[in-house]
């Protein structure tokens, strides 16, 4: 009876959570177990390599993938190749252009050069045209003489005294500048003092300056005197001209 009952409680707490753990251990060994393993998994990346290679043969990518890569390499060669002459030609065009700008530059200054030099050379011919004598001539003449408006207050003015006969005695005198016109609507007359000055003429002289005069005066006529002594050897007028 005793015995029962230890066998009955031994019976009960190896059915209770008390109960010592079993453990199942295969019957392989594990060389074999990791063997089994990696057959199965190169059998599977086998199998995914040829399904991979069988849907790209089915779409057919792998027909005509490396020609079209060729392909496409040439043809970005002969682009590269296109580009660079294409750019080469802008290069040298633009330095044609370059150029030819610069020398059209050069061309205008040289033209307004060559006018300048022509409007002098006309001037320096005007001049020696007067100092040819006249038939007729006096010994000694006033050309040339010209008066200019040049701002406000300053009229700009010059003369050429001109003795044609050769060898002749020099010709000695004074210059006398007169301004007429008007000033608030009344006559106007004014003598530039500071133009007076002597000449002394063996063949020719040229004489300039400016006269100062008032702003609201209306300037007409220039008058210059060669004075010897209180008489006027030589009178010449001419008209103001504006600028």
């Amino acid at each position: 009876m005793a015995g029962d009952c230890v066998r009955l409680r031994l019976w009960r707490r190896r059915l209770t959570i008390s109960a010592p753990r079993m453990a199942i251990r295969s019957a392989l060994p594990w060389p074999v177990r990791w063997l089994m393993g990696g057959l199965v998994l190169g059998l599977s990346a086998a199998l995914a390599l040829w399904a991979f290679e069988f849907g790209r043969e089915i779409a057919g990518l792998d027909r005509h993938s490396r020609d079209e890569l060729q392909q496409l390499r040439t043809d970005n060669e002969r682009l590269q190749t296109a580009l660079d002459r294409a750019q080469s030609v802008a290069n040298t065009a633009e330095n044609l252009l370059t150029a030819e700008r610069t020398a059209q530059a050069q061309l205008v200054a040289q033209l307004r050069n060559l006018e300048e030099t022509n409007r002098q050379l006309s001037r320096e011919l005007g001049f020696f045209e007067q100092l040819m004598p006249a038939s007729g001539a006096a010994p000694v003449s006033i050309r040339g003489l010209r008066a200019q408006r040049v701002d406000a207050t300053r009229v700009s003015w010059q003369v050429l005294v001109v003795q044609p006969a050769r060898n002749a005695p020099e010709f000695r005198a004074e210059l006398e500048l007169t301004l007429t016109g008007t000033l608030d609507g009344k006559p106007w007359t004014y003598r530039d003092t500071g133009a007076k000055r002597p000449v002394a003429i063996r063949q020719y002289v040229r004489l300039q300056g400016d006269s100062v005069v008032p702003a609201q005066a209306v300037v007409q006529s220039v008058t210059v005197r060669l004075m010897q002594g209180n008489q006027a050897a030589l009178t010449q007028t001419v008209k103001v001209g504006e600028k």
